[in-house]
């Protein structure tokens, strides 16, 4: 599989690589997506007991985010082994296309890296008879700056240069402020291409609070699942925008640290005020993480991420993702299944295997109230 995708990446033009990046890293499931930030491979299989099957049964969909994909994948892997006839197909889409199907009730769960809009919860209750759909926090991760620069193998950059790089203000890879950030690096001047989410996404949005919290003037817009700048290319899913950056020389684009991993795309370092910059990794990324606060209420866990921290060895632009379920209304035949799943997602075993795989486990004190909620659905 791996040398299929060498193959078809050296064949492919440069128009088609956002499909076949697609493709690719769908086809190779999770054979690739089991890499950590060091490139090595983790076993992720649940011990006896971690996995409570209860009254789960037949088929679970659910469809959303591709930053969680790649855990997904392992979970989904790990709990059907565990349940024997219970099959839980996660198609990875877009967080906004999520939230549309779970809004239409033909999912189960939504997986979206931004909390329901007012307008979203209100459109839930059509489907959550009784009750609306709820944010619980399961994955939590970096959103990776990955690069393709030759001769470049280790780059620092901070805020209001990633808002230029990203706003076409600045074009080329020897301009003066990324040399400024990189004293004795030999910077070519190889064009910047950048390279954005082509459909709604909750990373982009993650990536949007990032700059407009730090960037000030070099990032006008306001966050939103659209990527609002002008110039660059867009692509597909975290699959694709990883895939570019693989292979496009002098290529930038933002996604989750596994794709990362995966493809062994070298990451930028991000200088936030702390006494050195703070490379992307599931340690880095808890510590920005493990300052949020519950902003929701009641059953809703949504919380509030402090993007502008200058704390030691803490990675600022991480996003979370929700899974989106209705606290009261379930459909009666999946309830059980959504429970069961759910429960094992946010066991500490489920947990264990994010950190494991490029991610971040969400604090313990947020998921000790992410399982009581679980427990509580109907």
């Amino acid at each position: 599989m791996k040398l299929q995708r060498k193959n078809m990446l050296r064949a492919s033009a440069l128009g088609a690589l956002v499909v076949s990046g697609a493709l690719v890293l769908t086809a190779c499931g999770s054979d690739d997506n089991t890499k950590t930030a060091d490139g090595t491979t983790k076993a992720s299989a649940p011990a006896a007991g971690d996995v409570k099957c209860d009254d789960a049964k037949g088929k679970l969909l659910a469809s959303g985010s591709s930053a969680q994909k790649n855990a997904v994948d392992l979970w989904v892997k790990n709990y059907m082994a565990a349940c024997s006839g219970v099959e839980v197909n996660y198609k990875s889409s877009s967080s906004g296309e999520g939230i549309v199907a779970f809004n239409q009730g033909t999912v189960g769960f939504a997986g979206s890296d931004s909390a329901l809009k007012p307008e979203a919860v209100e459109e839930s209750k059509k489907v959550c008879t009784g009750g609306q759909g709820v944010n619980l926090p399961m994955v939590g991760g970096p959103i990776a700056l990955g690069f393709n620069v030759s001769g470049v193998d280790k780059l620092n950059l901070d805020a209001t240069t990633i808002a230029n790089i990203f706003n076409d203000k600045i074009k080329k890879w020897d301009d003066e402020a990324i040399k400024k950030l990189n004293p004795g690096v030999t910077l070519p001047s190889t064009p910047i291409q950048h390279f954005h989410r082509s459909e709604d996404s909750g990373t982009t949005e993650n990536l949007g609070k990032y700059l407009k919290a730090t960037a000030g003037d070099a990032w006008p817009y306001e966050a939103a699942k659209k990527w609002p700048a002008p110039g660059g290319l867009g692509a597909s899913g975290s699959a694709g925008v990883a895939t570019q950056v693989k292979a496009v020389d002098g290529a930038i684009g933002y996604f989750e640290l596994s794709y990362a991993s995966a493809q062994g795309i070298k990451t930028v370092d991000l200088n936030t005020g702390a006494a050195a910059p703070v490379k992307a990794s599931s340690e880095t990324a808890s510590k920005a993480i493990a300052a949020a606060k519950v902003a929701g209420t009641g059953s809703d866990l949504a919380l509030k991420l402090d993007y502008t921290t200058k704390a030691e060895g803490a990675y600022p632009i991480v996003l979370v993702t929700y899974e989106i379920v209705c606290d009261k209304g379930n459909k009666a035949e999946t309830l059980p299944t959504v429970k069961s799943f759910l429960n094992y997602t946010a066991s500490d075993a489920g947990q264990k295997v994010l950190s494991e795989n490029g991610y971040a486990p969400i604090p313990a004190e947020i998921n000790a109230k992410v399982r009581e909620v679980i427990k509580s659905l109907s």
